[in-house]
């Protein structure tokens, strides 16, 4: 028997596209970007989540020179939620990048661990994530759930 598997995003030339709503959401996730600890890769991460009371936490990636101790700016964001808001819905996470790693026109898609922790985030609050991803250049893909990126996730219904 053969499947199909197929995704659903929005691409826009410009994250100015989107609401005017979610424009704080990218500022912080650019302010966040700036403070990244990359002295190794010089490649920056910076991610901005939304609660669902409207407050706001920033993450940003976090080398170590023993590698792989660092930490992505997606789950420093999620998990500080999680310590710190244990019972609030995550509505919405931005992620974007940096440095010569990735071409300014595209995005930086969130690793396997990080779309694990965003599938068991969706999964313990029984609501979807919305995933903006802006590329260096301003060109934005928006996710309305990780089972968009993401579609075997280990452990979670």
């Amino acid at each position: 028997m053969k499947k199909q598997l197929t995704i659903n995003y929005e691409w826009l030339n410009h994250w100015k596209e989107l609401p005017e709503s979610e424009y704080i959401l990218i500022e912080k996730a650019y302010e966040a970007v700036k403070d990244a600890y990359a002295p190794y890769s010089h490649f920056k991460v910076g991610a901005a989540v939304l609660l669902e009371d409207g407050t706001i936490i920033k993450g940003n990636n976090q080398e170590n020179i023993a590698y792989p101790s660092g930490l992505c700016a997606e789950r420093v964001a999620l998990f500080y939620a999680g310590a710190n808001y244990p019972n609030a819905t995550v509505k919405t996470i931005v992620v974007l990048a940096q440095g010569d790693l990735i071409a300014q026109d595209e995005c930086v898609s969130p690793c396997g661990s990080c779309r694990q922790v965003i599938a068991e985030s969706e999964s313990r609050q029984k609501e979807e994530i919305r995933i903006i991803l802006v590329a260096q250049d301003g060109k934005t893909w928006v996710f309305n759930s990780i089972k968009d990126i993401l579609v075997f996730p280990f452990g979670v219904k």
